[in-house]
């Protein structure tokens, strides 16, 4: 048996917006393609994130620093016409970059190691003058054709976790410190309010917190915020073309997110903001789980409670226009996107929309559960089915919720709207597969995929006795649903009577109006 759980009517707070306080991209350069733009333009407007951070922006791809020789002498240029045209588009879709500083630009680099098959140049510079050079020569820019209001709302950080050594030569931590250091302070030399932080470690790298603390508190080094990324899953199975992961249960997100707060306790940096940069079940770009309906089951509970932990946390990433191993083989290939290639919405997007129509206050929360309130008696439910990881029993077929929802306008009777996305429905990934999972779908495939996946649909009127309404809620495995309940106030039509409709009526309703005192 169900047991009904009874929601109060008065507010706890309003809901956090750290979830969608940030979002994550590829490479910066993919950002001047089509794709890349029409997915950013579908997620602002159904989701709208507040800021933007990739990869690359000092890459050589990007065309930042440029030099040329000309009678034995080298001449140095700061070129940002791919700079500026990303981060137009992004301010004019209502999103603000989140500035990661790297990678090193090959004229500036000590050494030539790579990272992905874009080859971004994870060497320190050979000289720290000339980096700090490019770093101030970029900040001034963005200062000059933005305005220093706008700027100082775009936080800075100093690379990318620099304790793996596929991203930084020999994951050395003395290095790294050094080039915070340069570089914070080239930052604050053109304006101390500009917002700067570090520093972007991968899980499994606390053991960085305690001489990060101890080298910007002895040396006065600026920091406004501090970042590390958070994901659970285990060691790569890797397929042709494909990964597989073990996973860690959702608690473990909650458990990274909150750990910066944690280990910089006691210390100077506490009570900075925290920013979670990358955060995602799988690291992988080719890990199909991302496709799935798991994956936004697994998610919900980290995406409504990780607000209590961090300022923000950046789900990698908004799309599939997203290259690190090489240019995906397949349309739907386990990419880290909420969008596949050509804007077909996957299950994970579905949470974030659902959680960007979420009312303004909290009225509560629960393990498979949010419920909230708009000052205008909306209320909305956000539901899902508990999920664990690899080392958890499948889940059940079904998962029921019973809710005793206020309805504090004094309206008789609600409209209750509800949307479900599960293995089945709103879940393009499924019709893909149902349709011999097409390499590159045909012009038809791709609208019946658009079509797919499109929440299902249903809607009902409900009565209210005292105040409140009971809801009633049965999941299928791995559901996501959001349900909106509104005030009804019928209206008196003269003359009007459903029962004389040929092809008959609701009985339900033709008795919930009767018990509301509006005509049939």
């Amino acid at each position: 048996m169900t047991v009904r759980t009874v929601v109060p009517a008065s507010p706890r707070g309003p809901l956090p917006g750290a979830w969608r306080a940030c979002v994550g991209t590829g490479r910066l350069n993919l950002a001047l393609r089509a794709d890349h733009q029409a997915s950013l333009a579908r997620v602002q407007q159904d989701v709208g994130f507040g800021h933007l951070r990739g990869h690359g922006l000092l890459s050589d791809d990007m065309g930042v620093h440029r030099t040329s020789t000309v009678d034995g002498r080298t001449h140095v240029r700061h070129s940002f016409t791919y700079v500026d045209q990303v981060h137009d588009r992004f301010l004019e879709l209502g999103v603000r970059p989140f500035v990661e500083l790297g990678f090193m630009p090959t004229a500036l680099a000590s050494g030539d190691q790579t990272v992905f098959w874009w080859k971004g140049n994870v060497t320190p510079p050979r000289d720290h003058r000339e980096w700090t050079d490019l770093v101030t020569a970029l900040v001034r820019h963005l200062v000059d054709r933005y305005g220093l209001d706008e700027v100082r709302r775009w936080p800075i950080e100093v690379w990318n976790e620099p304790n793996l050594p596929d991203f930084w030569q020999g994951a050395d931590q003395a290095a790294y410190l050094h080039l915070y250091e340069v570089t914070a302070r080239a930052i604050k030399d053109v304006d101390a309010s500009l917002q700067v932080g570090g520093p972007a470690i991968s899980p499994g790298a606390d053991d960085w917190w305690a001489p990060f603390v101890e080298h910007v508190t002895s040396r006065d080094v600026p920091v406004d915020f501090v970042s590390r990324h958070a994901y659970t899953s285990g060691p790569a199975q890797h397929v042709p073309f494909g990964t597989y992961q073990t996973l860690q249960p959702p608690q473990a997100l909650l458990d990274q997110l909150g750990a910066p707060r944690q280990h910089l306790a006691g210390t100077p940096l506490a009570g900075l903001p925290v920013h979670v940069t990358e955060f995602n079940t799988s690291y992988r770009p080719d890990n199909p789980v991302h496709d799935t309906a798991y994956n936004a089951a697994y998610l919900a509970p980290v995406l409504v409670g990780g607000g209590d932990l961090v300022d923000s946390f950046s789900y990698w990433t908004f799309c599939d226009v997203f290259e690190e191993t090489d240019v995906p083989t397949s349309f739907f290939h386990g990419g880290f996107g909420l969008l596949t290639h050509r804007q077909v919405p996957k299950p994970t997007y579905h949470l974030y929309a659902f959680m960007a129509r979420a009312g303004r206050d909290v009225l509560a929360r629960g393990a498979d559960h949010l419920v909230c309130a708009d000052p205008d008696g909306r209320v909305t439910v956000l539901a899902w089915q508990p999920v664990g990881g690899t080392d958890a029993p499948p889940a059940p077929a079904t998962h029921r919720l019973a809710l005793s929802l206020p309805v504090p306008t004094g309206a008789p009777a609600v409209f209750v709207r509800r949307e479900r996305v599960n293995e089945h429905d709103g879940n393009a990934f499924a019709a893909w597969r149902e349709l011999g999972r097409p390499f590159s779908p045909t012009a038809r495939e791709l609208a019946h995929l658009h079509d797919c996946a499109r929440p299902a649909l249903e809607h009902r009127h409900l009565p209210v006795v005292d105040g409140r309404v009971d809801l009633d809620l049965e999941l299928s495995r791995h559901e996501v649903t959001f349900v909106e309940i509104l005030p009804v106030r019928p209206t008196h039509h003269e003359g009007l009577d459903d029962r004389r409709l040929l092809g008959g009526h609701d009985d339900r309703l033709v008795a919930d109006h009767e018990r509301t005192g509006a005509a049939p």
